[in-house]
């Protein structure tokens, strides 16, 4: 009894900074070998199911099932050195001291734009374009593999190295003209805000959601993408007669050309109380897809940035099955699905903030990452939000895809008493041929990261309905 009781007096001798910072390390490691797990059980499916399940003959040609068989195979080895590169990566950072480096280093420059150590909040700003910078210069030459070799070889991507390198630049701009305005306004209330300073950073981070969504698809998404209003004819009524069927207040329908970056296909709708929009990507729709077209003669405008890669494979939904797709969707809005989730998050962001609230002023915390003599308001926020309750959001998340999945078979059955269980049908099966999704998949990874049912269950309770 006595040595199986070591191992525990031993721990407890160790100083609690160590503690902690072991048990992070720990942790994270513990999470990186459990995905890592779960991906290579995913990979032996796609290595192992080479002909089309029978159940599957219906609705999928084994042209189409071999292609999405590479491309899903391809994806998940990619994704297995990315991962392993970012778990090291983290690992050497937190034990080379790099979050204090990286402070320090953003104390001098800050320092010698005549800013000393009271001004937390500018050094703050500093070391935040540092870190935002340093994780996009890494994470680089990964996006760029991910683009060029993968989308390229299966036929997804329609983007030049211009138009990309364009992209990630205005996209770094744009994220920190959001991020450091909103980080320093985030600090100071924290800073100035007394003991109920969680309940004033959570209502600020609240105000601060809700203002990036209303202006998210009218100012921050024309940066990057073409909005076009969809033409009057056929599509366009049939939408209106559908939303107002179910009273959603809807005032504009987009089509954005999804096409110039990936051949990927999406459909959505933003906004808030009696002014909604719902955004259909080119891709989704037969007639706007890229790919159905013949490239126009001397069209050479817009092929400077993007590559006419018409390959003139069918592509995209009929009508009847877009109305199936955007019922599905107009589902989350009617049965509450947006609401409930926004809930949540904000219930989970009151609470983050008050158990910080509680753990700010453990200095053993700071000790832990290298911070003996300072405890800057980023660095707690930092470690306390993205190492102390890691644990907690891995359940959180785990938590969130069962319920995803829950929300996804009541759309379905929303867009089924609509009358749209056929079209529903058949726009599944469509989708996931052009997307080259995998119909098959391992039972574990499903359950841990499908946040929608596999493809054969949501077909499965669709025709149920069908032949009622």
């Amino acid at each position: 009894a006595r040595t199986m009781a070591l191992p525990g007096a031993l721990w407890a001798e160790v100083p609690a900074e160590q503690r902690v910072f072991r048990s992070v390390l720990l942790f994270s490691w513990a999470v990186y070998l459990w995905e890592a797990f779960l991906a290579q059980r995913q990979r032996r499916v796609y290595r192992t199911t080479t002909h089309v399940p029978r159940e599957l003959g219906q609705i999928m040609d084994s042209e189409t099932f071999e292609k999405s068989r590479l491309y899903q195979l391809d994806k998940s080895t990619f994704s297995f050195w990315s991962g392993l590169y970012s778990e090291v990566e983290g690992t050497m950072i937190l034990l080379c001291g790099g979050i204090p480096f990286l402070w320090n280093l953003s104390g001098q420059i800050s320092g010698r734009a005549g800013f000393g150590p009271e001004y937390e909040i500018v050094q703050s700003l500093v070391f935040l374009l540092l870190a935002t910078l340093f994780s996009a210069v890494t994470g680089l030459p990964w996006s760029l593999y991910n683009t060029f070799v993968i989308e390229e070889k299966h036929g997804f991507n329609q983007q030049t190295l211009g138009f990309f390198f364009k992209d990630a630049i205005k996209k770094f701009v744009v994220t920190q003209c959001i991020l450091l305005p909103v980080t320093s306004l985030l600090l100071y209330i924290i800073k100035i805000g007394g003991d109920y300073f969680f309940i004033y950073a959570w209502l600020f981070t609240l105000v601060v959601s809700l203002v990036l969504v209303t202006i998210y698809a009218d100012y921050i998404a024309p940066l990057f993408d073409k909005f076009i209003p969809l033409p009057e004819g056929e599509l366009k009524q049939e939408i209106e007669v559908m939303a107002k069927s179910i009273d959603f207040p809807l005032t504009k329908v987009y089509v954005v050309e999804g096409s110039k970056r990936s051949s990927h296909s999406n459909a959505y709708f933003y906004g808030f109380f009696k002014n909604k929009r719902i955004v259909l990507f080119d891709t989704l729709l037969e007639d706007y897809s890229a790919l159905n077209k013949e490239p126009a003669e001397g069209a050479d405008g817009e092929n400077e940035e993007t590559k006419s890669k018409t390959k003139n494979k069918k592509q995209g939904c009929k009508n009847e099955e877009v109305l199936a797709v955007l019922g599905h969707e107009l589902g989350h809005w009617k049965l509450g699905h947006t609401i409930k989730n926004i809930i949540i998050s904000q219930m989970n962001s009151f609470l983050c903030f008050f158990l910080f609230a509680v753990l700010i002023g453990r200095k053993e915390l700071f000790a832990a990452f290298g911070f003996y003599e300072t405890q800057p308001t980023l660095i707690g926020l930092m470690i306390i939000f993205q190492f102390i309750f890691s644990p907690y959001n891995e359940v959180l998340s785990f938590c969130l895809t069962v319920l995803s999945r829950r929300f996804e078979f009541q759309a379905d059955a929303f867009a089924k008493e609509l009358g749209k269980a056929k079209d529903l049908y058949s726009a599944l099966i469509k989708l996931n041929k052009d997307n080259l999704g995998f119909p098959v998949s391992d039972w574990i990874f499903s359950m841990w990261h499908y946040s929608h049912p596999p493809l054969l269950e949501r077909l499965q309770a669709l025709k149920d309905t069908k032949q009622e």
